[in-house]
């Protein structure tokens, strides 16, 4: 017996118990959701209409995580940005190559960048899935970042306005921010409008009592303390502009959509390295370190970034287009105080023409360099999409992309003598991607593996100033069971350095403190930043493993487990921190005078290889709390159905925080039914197709892709006669039939079914060739109906007795949304929780300078960055929201490590944030919320124990350098946040 992909469970009980949804035994070929035809049905075959939900994503990989809104109502985030950041756990990628962020969709397409939607409020969203890296190859990205798909309502409106205030538990700095956004959402049109101001204070080392060095320390009781004129952070204002608009062409889920996004950023930072001195030494052979002037040496800084972004989703006949464009231009200007010029009273002291513990009066300011730079980058990608091959095991995914990229810099600094570096470079690739079946027990095709696919892919990328760079992708996914599913994956890139670290304008810094490894002190030193085009291409080779696996814990639970493994040559890395070991490999970075360190160049440099790899397993789980509501509106299927569409006019979401009856859950609105079915068949009238909802409009449509009259008419022939129309009672009688004595484990120990209360069209099609009941068939109805949410009077979503939901929480097939588990939230009057755990073991780590250089084990005491890299790293993120009262805590701990002479302790911080819906406390609203509508007062506190890094050398000794406050100057931060949605 065939089935089309995607069957909601709910809609199959609908559809066997009302004839109007169920077609004759020699229908049309089936049109799909993609608008081809499907080879014809066999004569006994059931042909059910079920719609999955619009916007998932399709693919045979299950998510890492799905939630619907009740789950994302728990988080208390302020906004889809916020709300990533909560998820960083499970959106987060330990492949170690990209920047970690995920690949963003949009209703399950491309869209320009994150900052399309990253202001949405999460009440517009009704469903986030997050995919493993594998699911980033079928948009066009490398399988090094996850994928992330937000679902959003038809229609919703809002008016948001957040005020925070932050600072310190110690006390020296403070912060503020301020922003508005507004979003309306009508079907496929969309409007953001938003903007942001947000300040901070300078937070210096006196604040802090940093103890200072003593070649910064002046002498003379009389001269300033150092410490009050170094800033540990810096003091900075800025705001923020952004709009987005998009629209959709037509009807359905292929109409095609375009978007168009704008952002205007500026910021100003003013930082402090200091004062200036001067050693003076008098005749007699005494010697003072003098503060020359009150004035610290001061850095100033301000940069503009104006952004631009489109996107185009349009069907190509059988195919989907994706046109992406991603522009953004920048302005930087960094003015650096100069040293003043103290040659004439370095002579003065020593002639004894001056006190040199007396008041040197001021010496004239030297003025100020200025480092200049501006960037562009213009990113175009096409993506094509398709399924062109059909085999036994079903259909061939194919996505072939092509793209340029125009990006540069341009940089002046007057301490080059006003120098102009210019780098350009223009970037052209093309690639393509083949998710190949193999064995699919869908398609009945080697159904003893399960479903098992194929991934292989291949890319080139021809850059102005490095040539032609290559990559290539090969990848197994396999699914033998809907609870466990596998990948492994090899690939082979080719990658250039960036712009930025060839070219970026060389800064040289002032008064940074340094720890040196050689001598073993603290030191202020000069420090030079910026490009080096100098740098290799890279060439990487990566393979990653990975299981999942669901299990039946809470109300739904899943583990996953992946190791990667990573070989580099020619790696660009940032300078690393200065042991004798680096020192050596560049000793062209390091000036000294004396033996001690006076100027450190740490721009970026190639090392030869690199090599790590890791294994990273975490477990995710969900629950709820309390009891149901009596009258709740139901809970909500992975996938709606034909019913769903019966909800409020609404659709999914009529209002900000209001979820309507049947939206998108599955619920049976009768008066909603009724109102289509009495447009459609107006008797003396043509039907009014466009009422009926896109999957069944999709059936009606002919090869030309029209309207077919004669599908129309034998359509309304079924669907205006008098038994047309649901009747409840039937269909409790039905599924009481059906699921009364079902045994879901063993089939084979159920109850016999009553088969004289199923309708006699259902004994029709369970008959089989012989005229006996095929019990294959049977089976397979009831594990589906008795495994569904069951519609009530009230329209909500009931179980039946002893059903475990897992028939309705499972899902997958290439046509539809990832499998997995997902949750039956919404306004069912229950709390939710959820707890997510990662461990991250770093298996090795190493990395060779040069051919002929020992080779740095930087699990073994060896270090490329400050704190070397931790073997073991633990994440968890975890909240419980109930009542409209929320609790979210997030916790990170990194194990020890040791760097040449210096050990760095375990490191645990905690975050903490409670939230509180005011207008459910009816102990402060009463009976009338009033202002406290859609208001929310969140308390937020980042590293609730204070928790700083401890350092300490061979002696259990604290290095100057590595104090505490100076590791993290601010240490335990609150923040208190009001939020109000209009």
């Amino acid at each position: 017996m065939h089935y089309l992909p995607r069957i909601s469970a709910l809609a199959l009980t609908i559809a066997l118990a009302t004839p109007a949804f169920a077609q004759d035994a020699d229908p049309a070929p089936a049109t799909s959701q993609d608008g081809s035809q499907d080879e014809p049905l066999p004569e006994d075959a059931i042909i059910v209409t079920g719609e999955r939900v619009r916007g998932q994503v399709q693919t045979d990989v299950p998510p890492v995580v799905e939630l619907d809104e009740a789950d994302i109502a728990a988080y208390g985030a302020d906004s889809l940005a916020d709300l990533i950041e909560q998820l960083g756990p499970q959106t987060g990628s330990a492949s170690g190559r990209g920047s970690g962020r995920p690949v963003f969709l949009v209703n399950g397409r491309r869209v320009s960048s994150f900052r399309e939607f990253r202001r949405y409020p999460p009440e517009a969203i009704v469903k986030v899935e997050v995919f493993p890296e594998e699911v980033a190859l079928q948009y066009g990205y490398p399988a090094d970042q996850r994928v992330v798909n937000f679902i959003l309502k038809d229609n919703f409106a809002s008016r948001e306005v957040e005020l925070e205030y932050g600072q310190p538990t110690a006390g020296g700095r403070s912060s503020g921010e301020a922003e508005y956004s507004q979003l309306t959402i009508n079907g496929g049109d969309r409007l953001l409008l938003g903007a942001e101001f947000n300040t901070s204070s300078m937070l210096t080392e006196a604040e802090r009592g940093i103890i200072q060095t003593e070649n910064s320390v002046p002498t003379v009781a009389s001269d300033p303390d150092p410490a009050a004129f170094r800033s540990l952070a810096s003091d900075s204002e800025g705001f923020e502009l952004e709009t987005t608009w998009n629209t959709s062409f037509g009807e359905g889920a292929r109409a095609p959509t375009f978007s168009i996004n704008g952002n205007l950023e500026r910021s100003v930072t003013r930082s402090l390295s200091g004062l200036d001195t001067v050693l003076l030494t008098d005749p007699d052979g005494n010697t003072e370190l003098r503060a020359i002037d009150a004035d610290p040496i001061t850095r100033r800084t301000s940069s503009t970034t104006a952004s631009l972004g489109s996107s185009l989703n349009a069907p190509v006949g059988d195919w989907n287009l994706a046109l992406t464009l991603d522009a953004a231009r920048g302005w930087s200007t960094s003015e650096i105080d100069r040293r003043r010029d103290t040659s004439g009273l370095v002579a003065a002291a020593a002639a004894g023409e001056i006190d040199i513990t007396g008041d040197l009066g001021a010496v004239p300011s030297a003025g100020f360099d200025e480092a200049r730079s501006k960037t562009y980058t213009i990113d175009t990608l096409a993506t094509l999409t398709g399924q062109p091959i059909l085999l036994p095991s079903g259909e061939v995914n194919v996505t072939a992309k092509v793209g340029y990229k125009l990006n540069g810099i341009d940089s002046t600094d007057t301490r080059t003598n006003g120098l102009e570096t210019s780098l350009n470079r223009r970037r052209a690739l093309a690639g393509v991607n083949l998710g190949i079946p193999l064995a699919s027990a869908r398609e009945d095709f080697l159904g003893a593996l399960g479903e098992l696919s194929l991934d292989l892919g291949g890319g080139i990328d021809d850059l102005s100033d490095f040539g032609t760079l290559t990559n290539w992708n090969a990848g197994l996914n396999w699914r033998p069971s809907e609870s466990l599913s596998l990948q492994a994956s090899y690939t082979v890139r080719e990658a250039a350095p960036s712009l930025t670290q060839l070219g970026s304008p060389q800064i040289v810094d002032v008064n940074v403190p340094v720890f040196d490894f050689v001598t073993g002190d603290t030191v202020l030193a000069n420090v030079v930043t910026g490009g080096n085009p100098d740098l290799l291409a890279e060439t990487q080779r990566d393979i990653k493993l990975s299981a999942s696996y669901d299990f039946d814990l809470f109300d739904r639970s899943n583990f996953r487990v992946e190791y990667f493994r990573n070989r580099s040559d020619d790696v660009t890395e940032s300078f690393p921190v200065l042991t004798p070991a680096i020192e050596a490999a560049f000793p062209d970075r390091v000036t000294r005078v004396d033996g001690q360190l006076v100027e450190l160049d740490r721009r970026p440099v190639t090392f030869a290889e690199r090599n790590s790899s890791r294994i990273r397993y975490g477990f995710n789980f969900f629950g709820k709390v309390g009891k149901p509501a009596p009258e709740s509106e139901g809970g909500g299927g992975r996938r709606g159905g034909f019913m769903a569409r019966m909800g409020a006019a609404g659709g999914q979401g009529s209002a900000p925080g209001q979820v309507g009856a049947g939206q998108g859950r599955g619920g049976f609105n009768s008066e909603r039914f009724a109102e289509i079915r009495a447009q459609f068949c107006k008797e003396d009238a043509e039907p009014d197709v466009s009422q009926l909802p896109e999957q069944m409009q999709q059936r009606l449509r002919g090869e030309d892709g029209q309207i077919d009259p004669a599908r129309v008419a034998q359509m309304r022939e079924r669907f205006c006669s008098a038994d047309g129309a649901p009747d409840p009672q039937r269909m409790a009688a039905m599924r009481q039939a059906l699921c009364t004595g079902w045994n879901a484990a063993d089939p084979s120990a159920s109850t016999p079914v009553d088969l004289a209360a199923l309708p006699e069209r259902i004994r029709e099609r369970l008959t089989g060739p012989d005229g006996q009941i095929d019990e294959a068939r049977l089976n397979e109805l009831r594990s589906r109906v008795c495994a569904s949410p069951q519609a009530g009077e009230d329209g909500a979503e009931t179980r039946t007795a002893g059903s475990s939901g897992a028939g309705e929480a499972r899902g997958g097939g290439r046509r539809g949304g990832g499998g997995g588990r997902g949750g039956r939230g919404g306004g069912d009057g229950q709390g939710r929780w959820n707890l997510s755990l990662y461990h991250t073991i770093e298996l090795e780590n190493s990395a060779l300078i040069a051919p002929g250089i020992p080779e740095l084990d930087l699990l073994n005491g060896d270090a490329l960055s400050g704190s070397g890299i931790s073997r073991h790293n633990f994440t968890m993120e975890g909240g419980l929201f109930h009542k409209g009262m929320g609790l979210r805590l997030s916790g990170n701990y990194a194990s020890g490590t040791d760097v040449d002479t210096l050990t760095f302790h375990d490191l645990a911080t905690f975050d903490l944030r409670l939230f509180m819906n005011l207008e459910e406390q009816k102990w402060l609203t009463g009976e009338t919320p009033g202002f406290f509508k859609g208001a929310r007062l969140s308390l937020r506190v980042d590293n609730i124990f204070d928790a700083r890094q401890r350092v300490t050398d061979e002696n259990g000794i604290v290095p100057l350098g590595y104090q505490p406050d100076l590791v993290d100057p601010l240490g335990r931060v609150v923040s208190l946040e009001l939020r109000k949605v209009f």
